[in-house]
């Protein structure tokens, strides 16, 4: 009996240790629900283990399990995780394809470092109006000749013009409300212009090639910064050092004799921890669309990952040199005449091409992540970084092109009437050798300058977290910046003359530069201008920035609950080389500022969630404000100008069922005592006209008020639909003194009183609609996707003389209103094998009817939009 029992024991000891130590192998696929794209690097993981693999650039997994039932949890940038329950025969299990579909509002997973610093929301504790978009429709939909911020062009609310303008010369508005009042972060880095609040694109150029994902939060956002966020907050999350080991070649056209080329490569994670990423590209153009818009860039990308126990360090180097001849706004008679890709700002010298407008700049960014789990419940995450511009813009100096008479009575300026383009041969062949001692002097002479701005900024970021594990989580953290910018003219081009006679910053009445430098992205990083080789002005400015913030969250049983603040303060200070015989250093100015916010949301039944959320900032003025000429000894701006005052509420429903989602979103911001500055032409009440007027208000009152709603459906595998509809009603609310200033000689020439309630807010639609799909007509073969976007109720800038006139009558101003217009864009995915690898081609065009629109008017002129373009790539991943 005992020898059986032992037997029998035995046998149980030897099924149970089998069983517990059983190993098998579990293969599968993972792709893109939408698009049926293989996705390279997706996580897949054994529940409640660290096991894990990732897939390679097809898509393909192969995992080693130690037992024979589980789950697998699958995931991806920007994609909803995914469960997949296993049960193994036999000791090995093909999954077959595991389809991932995109989220809104889940990015979690592109963050491979930051993510204490990186403010990406979630939906399960943090109330807002969130769009998202993954790194698959970056890279098939926004690379090449296209803007980078059109990435977010079929997200509700956001409206991208000026693409005409140039590579890089867009602009982006966030329900009514400019960039330079939205928030950018780059993986928690604050990348809007310390100065004005502004995003140069064309500094940016590179940012679709290296973004593993965006994710732009309207209205209030869930940063926890105190940032210039009125509109919303984007972040942008680049990729940083691959787990998985490979690399990519890819060769794009488009129209305009656009052309590039792009390398990309990763080591893997080492079994020591240590991993590589680089990307290298190069691109050129004839033109983006309109003519004379000529461009040529590189973009290079460098990052080194350490993984070191309980601590992940990530560090990047990235840029993108470029340089980018400019398309500015002009008159519907001029376009009438020459057509709508008609641009004066460039000409033929002797037969050779020659711009007036020419962009180039270079900006080394350098940022360096650290994330330490320092327990189950606490953790810290910071971000140190570092970047050093350099370059500027190219203009005319002295008599400017439209003050030179070449004789046409057809034409004003320097301009030849059969085309509209610049009469350079005039300027370099009869104009400057009538000048007296071949010298420009004052108004005398036409040579070419740069308005350089170097500057040089550092900044750091770093948020500690902790996590009660029971319903409370709680961050605080600060926020420092440091920046110095010079800024200064050089010359660029004589045009045949010697020099420029200069007396500026104490030089004698008959000092002569005769210095030129090139105006080139590379050339500027070391050649620029030495103090004694400037022209115009020359000052430098300095920003200090530290901030503190803080944040608590609530999360029980489908109720969340969270209230965040902030304070910082901000000191500004000039020195003047320019007007004075020895430099003048202003004071140094503090102006505190703040931020409170806090909503709720509660999950009450399965698939249903209602938020609602109001905060109230106090922004101190940007620097421009403060110091609002480059040409004037006082210093600072009389009246002084105050913080400016946002309030914001919103409340919002989101529904999901299946694969079915839709999202509904209501929103009030009112913002008081905005300082707005813009530039036009203005005439004296006594007929005096002036080509270059500035115009200061100084206690602006706005009120926006909307609707958003959108949804996304997936009815089947490898078909989606999505749309998006919008509706505004933004308009200014009271009234504001407003300055005019004569540019030329930085005088003031007027000053008014004028009442600007009821009058709409321009420069973005107030309506807007879309909708969107992709099919897969072979399953993993050939995809393709169209989107439609329209838009209405679209007013161009206010007009300070009409106000004015309106004003004095007792009538409400409205800018005029433009059409209604809408886009039709197209594209087409082929991927086939090669040997162990894959090539994909992908097709892209944008304006497919080539529909004739106008997207922006300013106070110099109409922006018709881009007509039909396109882009076509070969990629070849191994």
């Amino acid at each position: 009996m005992r020898k059986i029992y032992n037997c029998f024991l035995t046998a149980v000891l030897f099924l149970t240790v089998t069983t517990a130590f059983a190993q098998g192998v579990i293969t599968g696929k993972v792709v893109d629900g939408d698009l049926g794209e293989p996705l390279p690097g997706a996580n897949v993981m054994v529940k409640g283990s660290s096991t894990g693999t990732t897939t390679d650039f097809d898509g393909n997994f192969t995992i080693n399990v130690d037992s024979n039932t589980g789950v697998l949890t699958f995931s991806y940038l920007g994609f909803v995780s995914k469960d997949v329950r296993f049960t193994l025969s036999g000791g090995s299990l093909d999954l077959g394809t595991i389809t991932l579909n995109s989220n809104a509002e889940e990015l979690e997973g592109v963050v491979v470092v930051g993510s204490g610093v990186i403010d990406l929301a979630n939906d399960r504790q943090t109330p807002i109006a969130v769009s998202s978009v993954s790194v698959t429709e970056i890279q098939t939909k926004a690379v090449g000749n296209v803007e980078f911020p059109e990435v977010l062009k079929n997200t509700p609310n956001v409206y991208v013009s000026n693409q005409s303008g140039g590579f890089g010369d867009s602009q982006m508005f966030v329900r009514g409300f400019g960039q330079n009042n939205t928030a950018f972060l780059l993986n928690g880095q604050p990348i809007n212009g310390m100065e004005d609040g502004n995003m140069y694109w064309s500094n940016w150029s590179g940012m679709s090639d290296v973004a593993n994902g965006v994710q732009i939060q309207r209205g209030l956002g869930s940063s926890k910064l105190a940032i210039s966020s009125v509109g919303g907050t984007v972040n942008i999350v680049t990729r940083a050092t691959d787990k998985t080991e490979g690399g990519f070649a890819r060769v794009m056209v488009g129209n305009g004799s656009y052309f590039k080329t792009t390398a990309s490569y990763n080591t893997g994670m080492s079994d020591s921890g240590w991993g590589f990423s680089f990307l290298l590209d190069y691109w050129q153009a004839h033109s983006k669309y309109a003519n004379g818009t000529k461009g040529q860039g590189q973009n290079y990308f460098f990052s080194v990952g350490k993984k070191a126990g309980d601590h992940n360090f990530n560090f990047l180097i990235t840029g993108a040199p470029q340089w980018h001849d400019q398309n500015f706004s002009k008159s519907q008679e001029l376009y009438d005449k020459y057509g709508i890709r008609f641009n004066n700002n460039y000409g033929f010298k002797n037969g050779e091409y020659l711009s007036l407008r020419r962009n180039f700049y270079h900006k080394p960014v350098l940022n360096l992540n650290w994330d330490w789990n320092i327990s189950e419940k606490s953790s810290f995450s910071t971000v140190v970084y570092a970047s050093f511009g350099r370059g500027g813009g190219t203009g005319d100096y002295g008599n400017g092109v439209s003050y030179v008479d070449n004789g046409d009575p057809d034409t004003r300026g320097a301009y030849l009437s059969s085309n509209g383009l610049i009469d350079w041969n005039y300027i370099v062949n009869t104009y400057n050798p009538s000048v007296a001692n071949n010298l420009s002097q004052g108004y005398n002479g036409t040579i070419l300058r740069a308005s350089v701005n170097n500057h040089a900024w550092y900044g750091t970021v770093f948020n500690y977290s902790y996590d009660t594990l029971k319903n409370f989580t709680f961050n605080v953290g600060a926020d420092f910046r440091f920046y110095a910018g010079d800024h200064f003219r050089e010359i660029t081009d004589l045009l045949g003359l010697d020099g420029r006679v200069e007396p500026i910053a104490g030089r004698p009445d008959d000092y002569v530069v005769s210095a030129t430098f090139n105006p080139d992205p590379w050339a500027a990083l070391f050649n620029y201008a030495d103090e004694d080789e400037r022209i115009d002005y020359d000052y430098s400015e300095n920003i200090n920035y530290q901030g503190a913030f803080g944040q608590v969250e609530y999360a029980n049983n489908g109720f969340t609950a969270f209230v965040q603040g902030a304070i910082s303060n901000q000191s500004y200070k000039r020195e003047d080389r320019g007007n004075f015989a020895t430099p003048k250093e202003s004071s140094t100015k503090n102006i505190s500022g703040y931020n409170i916010k806090g909503g709720v949301s509660w999950n009450f039944i399965e698939g249903n969630t209602v938020y609602v959320n109001s905060g109230k900032y106090s922004r101190q003025p940007f620097l421009d404000n403060i110091f609002p000429s480059y040409d004037d000894n006082t210093m600072y701006a009389d009246p002084e100008v105050d913080n400016e005052e946002i309030f914001g509420f919103e409340a919002g429903y989101r529904f999901e069922a299946g694969d079915f989602v839709a999202n509904l979103n209501g929103y009030i911001t009112k913002w008081d005592n905005r300082y707005l500055y813009t530039t036009g032409e203005y005439t004296l009440p006594g007929g005096e006209f002036i080509d270059d007027a500035g115009f200061s208000f100084t206690n602006i009152g706005q009120l926006h008020k909307g609707i958003e709603i959108d949804g996304k459906w997936r009815p089947t595998y490898g078909f989606m639909l999505r749309g998006q509809f919008t509706i505004g009603d933004w308009k200014y609310d009271g009234s504001s003194p407003v300055n005019v200033r004569n540019n030329t000689n930085n005088e003031q020439v007027a000053s008014y009183n004028v009442d600007l309630t009821g009058t709409y807010v321009g420069q973005a639609p107030q309506t807007s609609y879309g909708l969107g799909t992709s099919y897969q007509i072979i399953p993993d073969v050939l995809t393709v996707d169209a989107d439609w976007n329209g838009y209405a109720n679209l007013y161009g800038f206010v007009d300070v003389e009409d106000v004015v006139a309106s004003s004095e009558a007792g009538e409400t101003y409205q800018a005029e209103k433009l059409d209604a217009y809408s886009l039709f864009d197209l594209g087409a995915t082929y991927k086939f094998n090669f040997g162990d690898n894959n090539i994909v081609l992908r097709g892209n065009a944008y304006n497919l009817f080539d529909k004739e629109y106008i997207n922006q008017k300013d106070n110099y002129g109409y922006f018709y939009g881009n007509g039909l373009t396109w882009n076509f790539s070969v990629r070849y991943n191994f």
